[in-house]
């Protein structure tokens, strides 16, 4: 039952954020607001708070935080694929990682951020969790000096996938 409220009102949050157009809500604006929210706290309760625990506000903070080090990860993998077309240095190939992530949302929000790096495509998912990733710069060098298991491809996002979704 609570985790039927809270998606709920969690979902009328977002509703009335994203439907705000700079004056008040009219009466069918939130009923078909609370219609909604109801609707989608029935279907999404056990995926919101149950299965995944996202519910919790320290998972939230640390999601917030993370956006930081991705978007700083993003631009910089921007310039990095700039150069790389304009000088035509490249040598494309795919690369297995092993984040060590167990979680499906977490496997799930690492391969999303990989995805969303420009140079890089997250490709399959294994029974083991290691990842495939098509990187456009494979440099042999790199991959056997990694600290972590896919710290040249994905940066710090395994460790804040664990922290945001494990």
């Amino acid at each position: 039952m609570w985790a039927f409220i809270g998606t709920t009102v969690f979902c009328f949050i977002v509703w009335l954020a994203l439907s705000f157009n700079g004056h008040m809500w009219a009466n069918d604006e939130l009923l078909a607001g609370a219609v909604l929210s109801v609707a989608a706290g029935v279907v999404a309760r056990t995926l919101f708070v149950r299965d995944f625990k996202m519910a919790h506000p320290k998972r939230w903070l640390f999601f917030l935080a993370y956006l930081f080090p991705f978007f700083y990860e993003m631009a910089k993998a921007n310039l990095d694929v700039a150069y790389r077309v304009v000088t035509g240095r490249i040598r494309p190939g795919i690369v297995k990682i092993s984040p060590g992530l167990k979680s499906d949302i977490a496997l799930t929000m690492l391969a999303n951020s990989i995805t969303l790096t420009p140079g890089t495509l997250s490709v399959d998912l294994d029974e083991d969790n290691n990842l495939y990733v098509h990187w456009i710069n494979v440099d042999e060098g790199a991959l056997e000096e990694m600290p972590r298991p896919c710290r040249p491809v994905c940066a710090s996002f395994s460790q804040w996938a664990r922290r945001v979704a494990e």
